[in-house]
């Protein structure tokens, strides 16, 4: 147990980062906007990992998030004269690479700071053996408790490589109140503070689909959580930022990037059916009642490879015979290309209108991607042939790209494995190493049966209305899945929605997903369901499968289909 903050029934835990390359002046924002214990960040993603693993290629020494150290160059004087230790992921690919960079900064700053680090998640020198095949990265997430051990031995920073999101905030938080692998209710409600506050300022009002309802969303300010010794928390802001913490916004990032009612983790499997959310105050929203279970005996990996190279061109059409001028363009490029890439994948965006006011209403946009092992068969022997049409193809042929070569793109792939196949250890600031061992209680992940649903509303009134006119979302991805949060605010709307968003609604409102596996999960305490897309977004990310490769606007687009809302829910 090590005591982080003066209070030891609270621990005020902020974060200043939700994605590498987030706003750089947060940390320092948040170091001076208020009292904190501790200060996290969340630096990776999938798409990061793969980032990260090119710029290892280029640089052994590099593999981390290179924004964190000018973070850390900035504030490391502040954080250590107001007491406040920091915990973040930015390691990357080489978290002792980046702990033996912030030593020089500390050292040219004339500073004295412990700094520890957390390793063991890289597996790539054992994927062949793991069954993992060859991949640019490959990375085991791990928990919490190598990072309490370096709170323990007095840590001042504590860098980890591919740990779960929310272990940042749980590490702290077990090691001030001392909590056991076996608090698992505990444990679940610091994940679930975790998981609220790791993306930065989607839980203050960023992405937030009400967003018109708040009075100042100029600069959201950095999102704090109080943990309690029994898991429960407050989740707020300094004062005087903006955006807003409502139990609206909380719940905005509860649904952001999950699956069903059971959300796994190395540490526990945390009950997101059992949350209570409660407006607390301005600007403060208490989560209550989370319980939790026993993690998975498997560990999640994060599987990076190079799928191979990839190009673009992109036409613009205008005015009369839209259909027509696309279907030439496609004819003509196809037939010119010296040799057809493995992947050739045309889409046309109807942005036109009729007798439109300018030129770019009457505009549509006709892209053609494609794919291929061979950078030659992507690059100039693909986009110097789109360009050769311009003055031999339909009327007002022009582009809104450059002929250039393909670039490489990455496949994300799940992989999984026995969490005693992967090492946990623990560096700490005089160099021991303390290795961490798995959990020795586990449970295989299993799916919540559907709760029983409210009566639905009585017949009545209804009016032709987009979804959100009453219905919230987020929406995110998931590898190559995307999932979509749909929630209300009253019962009676929840009554209407668990009963018409249905599977087979969802398809109809969405075309894209009509031919692909869509489940649907109900949290009736947060008046919510979660439907998870498979395949919408092709291989992940880097794969690039639709114009939205991140489903960032996933959800918006389904609150702007109509539906058919009874008269008595508008009101």
């Amino acid at each position: 147990m090590s005591m982080l903050a003066a209070d030891p029934d609270v621990l005020r835990i902020g974060n200043c980062s939700g994605f590498y390359g987030d706003r750089l002046g947060a940390m320092r924002e948040m170091l001076e906007g208020g009292q904190l214990d501790v200060l996290t960040g969340d630096y990776l993603a999938e798409l990061t990992m793969l980032i990260l693993g090119r710029d290892r290629m280029k640089d052994p020494d590099l593999g981390y998030a290179k924004t964190f150290v000018k973070q850390i160059e900035d504030c490391l004087g502040l954080a250590l004269e107001r007491n406040v230790r920091i915990v973040a992921n930015a390691g990357g690919l080489n978290p002792a690479g980046l702990a033996q960079r912030l030593r020089k900064v500390a050292a040219d700053l004339g500073l004295d700071a412990k700094i520890a680090h957390v390793e063991g998640d890289d597996l790539l020198a054992r994927a062949g053996d793991l069954g993992f095949g060859a991949p640019l990265t490959a990375n085991a997430y791990l928990g919490a408790w190598g990072i309490v051990e370096c709170l323990n031995a007095g840590a001042d920073i504590v860098v980890t490589g591919r740990v779960t999101d929310a272990s940042v905030i749980v590490g702290p938080a077990a090691a001030h109140f001392g909590w056991g692998r076996t608090d698992y209710d505990r444990l679940a409600g610091a994940v679930v503070a975790g998981h609220v506050i790791e993306c930065g300022t989607q839980a203050t009002g960023g992405n937030y689909a009400f967003f018109t309802e708040l009075a100042d969303l100029g600069r959201p300010g950095f999102p704090i959580a109080e943990i309690r010794a029994d898991g429960g928390s407050v989740i707020t802001k300094h004062a005087g930022t903006g955006g807003a913490v409502t139990v609206d916004t909380v719940e905005a990032q509860l649904m952001y990037e999950i699956q069903g009612a059971r959300y796994a983790g190395p540490d526990v499997t945390s009950r997101l059916d059992t949350i209570r959310l409660d407006q607390d105050g301005p600007d403060r929203v208490r989560i209550s009642g989370v319980t939790g279970e026993a993690p998975p005996p498997r560990l999640k990996v994060s599987l990076n490879t190079l799928g191979g190279f990839r190009n673009e061109m992109e036409f613009v059409l205008t005015g009369l015979d839209i259909e027509a001028k696309a279907e030439l363009a496609q004819r003509q490029l196809e037939s010119w290309l010296p040799s057809r890439p493995s992947e050739l994948t045309w889409t046309l965006a109807r942005l036109d209108r009729p007798d439109a006011d300018t030129e770019e209403q009457a505009s549509a946009l006709l892209r053609c991607v494609v794919r291929d092992p061979d950078p030659n068969k992507v690059g100039r022997a693909f986009s110097n042939v789109a360009v050769e049409l311009a003055l031999a193809s339909y009327p007002g042929c022009s582009f809104t790209t450059l002929p250039g070569n393909g670039s490489p793109y990455g496949v994300f792939t799940p992989g999984f494995v026995d969490a005693a196949e992967v090492p946990h250890t623990a560096v700490l600031p005089d160099g021991a190493r303390v290795e961490i061992a798995p959990a020795t209680e586990t449970a295989e992940l299993a799916a919540v049966d559907e709760p029983p649903a409210p009566e639905p509303l009585p017949a009545g009134e209804t009016r032709r209305m987009p979804l959100g006119t009453v219905a919230l979302a987020r929406s995110g991805d998931k590898g190559g899945d995307a999932n979509i949060g749909v929630w209300v605010r009253t019962d009676e709307q929840w009554r209407w929605l668990v009963h018409s968003l249905t599977v087979e609604r969802i398809k109809k409102l969405l075309p894209e997903a009509a031919s692909l596996t869509v489940t649907r999960h109900v949290l009736p305490n947060l008046r919510a369901l979660n439907f998870i897309i498979e395949g919408l977004l092709g291989q992940g990310v880097a794969y690039q499968a639709r114009f939205d490769p991140q489903a960032k606007g996933l959800g918006e687009w389904l609150r702007s289909r109509h539906l058919d809302i009874p008269v008595e829910l508008l009101t």
